[in-house]
This record gives C-alpha cells, structure tokens and sequence, in this order.
C-alpha cells in the first residue's frame, strides 16, 4: 500500500515557495518531536533556487537537521553543475546551518566508488536501511527525478531488502553531465515523505503527463509513491493549467 499524493496548487512563485517552506518547516518540528536529527534530501535545479530564497525565513532548530543529496552530479565543488557547491555558497551563509551537518559525495572518486562511498557514509549518519524523513524533489522535461531518466536500467533496481544499492552510479546521463550519483527509486519511496514543486507554462504539458491518469510505463517522476509516507506537489498555476480540476 502506497501512501498518499496531494496536488497543492498556487497562484505564483512566491507562493509556491512559501508553501514548500511552510511544509519543511512541518516535517522538521514533526521529526524532531521524534528523532534526535532531521534528515532531509536535497536536490538541485529550480527546488535549490526556491530552497535558498525561503527557507532562511523558516523557524527551526537548525543545529539538527542533517542534508544529504538525492543525487549528486561528478563535477568539482567550484563546478556550476555542483549542487553541493550550490548550497553551500548560497543557502550555508543565509542560515544557521553549518558545513558539517551537510553529508556530501566525494566526487574525486570514480562513479562506482563514489556511490559505495555515499551509501556508506548515510547508513553510517542515519542507520541501515537510512531513516530519510523529507526528500525534496524535481522532475525534468523529460519527467526525470533525481538522476532516474526515462527508460534506464537503474529504474529496475532492487529495494536494498532485496540486495539492492541505497546509492546507485550513472555513467551515461542523457543530461550532462554524464556520471552521477543516485538515490534509487525503492530508497526514495522509503521516505517518510517527498515533496516535488514546479513553476511556469512551460512545465504544464510535463505535469500533464505525470499528474493524470496513470499510464502503463510511468515516467521516474510519477513512480515517486512513499510506501509509507504522503507526496506533496506543488505547482503555480501556469505549471497546473492543463490539470484536470
């Protein structure tokens, strides 16, 4: 049984932004009513750019939570393409957070090592299987999440129960650039909960497509269903215009 996904519909940006730091806001009280830490996956794209504008704005205990990366990208920190360097010159100055609390990928490695390497650091964080309370997500063009492209072998990864990874390597992105590393798709659908936003008319065709009726071979995007947790999307309405009411 799958849990719940919940359309949450905007009038614009700045609303949108409001209401994913509203819910981080939420799912952090909620957890460290709970847990000593607050475990939240991050993801790069427009879900950084909105991460970085709302959530100094948050109340939280900062000192607790502990970020990691729902995929990573193989390029230097000082890289445009580096999400860690992303956060960490952007977000890390606006907020209490701090460099160590921050769980990153050690992208001199080759991509097999790198992802053994990040499977081990998080089970060491945050136990085996990782207790992942929040993922926050993108879907591409193409309905991508994390790096999970369309058609790819690494759709058909095994939950680590089954012997598969927690953290999977990718050699041959169709999206530059080509080595990465992953969550797989049973790890991120063991969240507590994802939450996926998405802006502008551009997206609207590609929500079309995620969000309606459910089609035979989903897009990686629209397999995002925590077992035992809710998926929020959050969506302006130029993004949710050609959803069914």
């Amino acid at each position: 049984m799958t849990g719940q996904r919940k359309i949450v519909v905007k009038p614009d940006e700045a609303a949108v932004i409001e209401e994913l730091c509203s819910i981080i806001q939420t799912k952090a009280k909620e957890s460290l009513a709970r847990n000593p830490t607050f475990n939240i996956g991050l993801s790069g794209g427009s879900m950084a750019k909105f991460l970085c504008e709302g959530l100094p704005k948050i109340d939280t205990e900062w000192s607790k939570w502990r970020l990691f990366f729902c995929d990573e990208r193989l390029v230097p920190e000082s890289s445009e393409d580096s999400t860690w360097g992303l956060f960490k010159t952007k977000l890390i100055p606006v907020t209490q957070l701090e460099e160590s609390q921050f769980i990153t990928v050690d992208t001199d490695l080759s991509p097999a090592e790198a992802a053994k390497n990040y499977q081990e650091k998080l089970v060491e964080v945050m136990g085996n299987p990782p207790c992942l309370h929040l993922l926050l997500l993108g879907a591409g063009p193409d309905g991508h999440t994390c790096s999970l492209f369309p058609g790819h072998p690494l759709l058909e990864e095994k939950s680590p129960q089954e012997g598969g990874r927690i953290v999977a390597h990718i050699e041959d992105s169709p999206k530059p650039p080509p080595a990465r590393v992953t969550l797989t798709l049973p790890v991120v659908n063991s969240a507590e909960s994802c939450v996926f936003a998405a802006v502008g008319g551009g997206k609207a065709a590609m929500m079309k497509q995620l969000l309606g009726e459910p089609t035979a071979d989903p897009l990686p995007a629209s397999r995002v269903q925590p077992l035992n947790g809710d998926c929020i999307w959050i969506l302006d309405a130029s993004a949710a215009a050609n959803l069914d009411s």
